[in-house]
């Protein structure tokens, strides 16, 4: 069973910066088979992507919300993956979920999340 595990949330002024991760129980070379995404669900609203990072990671892609303000990143030697925050806004407020989806398959996992607030 592949267990994804987030942690990094908390408590922020707007303007301020958190970094998320992401570890997972995959194998070093299971892990390499993972295109990796976070995504957030708001209260009342439906989850969102976030960001997504290829199998590779030479690939990424942004929520429009949220170009040039995260980065998303992933290291292979602690089978981890990232989401720097910068430039929090009052609307980044939400549970962030990490995603982990094989290659060529549609079989993919669901971390617990992490509340993320942002707020004076």
């Amino acid at each position: 069973q592949v267990q994804l595990t987030e942690s990094g949330g908390g408590l922020v002024q707007p303007g301020g910066s958190l970094r998320l991760s992401c570890a997972t129980s995959l194998s070093g070379f299971t892990f390499n088979n993972y295109a990796m995404k976070w995504y957030r669900q708001a209260p009342g609203k439906e989850r969102e992507l976030v960001a997504s990072i290829s199998s590779g990671g030479d690939s990424t892609d942004y929520a429009d919300s949220v170009k040039g303000r995260f980065t998303i990143s992933r290291n292979f030697a602690e089978r981890t993956v990232f989401l720097q925050m910068d430039s929090l806004k009052p609307e980044d407020t939400a549970v962030y979920y990490c995603n982990a989806k094989r290659r060529f398959s549609s079989t993919d996992y669901w971390g617990k999340g992490t509340l993320v607030t942002v707020s004076l």
